[in-house]
């Protein structure tokens, strides 16, 4: 089965950026309790004042669904909603392969294992 990414973006004011994303750390230790979390990470996007960064990695599709329906999402959006958040964009990603982006010869390649490289 096919794990999910999660990956995204979220803009607040800058004066408020830090304190959403200290006070969001019970959310995100809570979300980190459920099935199927493997990575659940918001951080500063230290290039941009206001955005915050967003990461999530989920074993399966009905292990984010069982998140997307946990008091844990909930509480994060309503937490979320108190700091005049500007915008967002998350999108969702099924991974079918992955691997190390170096290879045995310690060389790193954007390519699969599964895919000819251009000569």
């Amino acid at each position: 089965m096919a794990r999910i990414i999660v990956a995204g973006v979220l803009e607040f004011p800058p004066e408020v950026r830090e304190e959403a994303l200290t006070t969001a750390k019970p959310h995100i230790e809570g979300a980190y309790t459920e099935k199927g979390c493997v990575h659940y990470i918001w951080t500063a996007d230290l290039n941009h004042p206001g955005r915050v960064a967003v990461y999530e990695e989920w074993e399966s599709p009905e292990d984010l669904e069982a998140h997307l329906r946990d008091h844990w999402y909930d509480d994060m959006r309503e937490h979320l909603g108190k700091f005049n958040l500007i915008g967002a964009e998350t999108n969702k990603y099924r991974v079918e392969l992955k691997e190390p982006v170096y290879g045995a010869d310690f060389v790193a390649s954007a390519y699969f294992s599964d895919e000819e490289k251009p000569a």
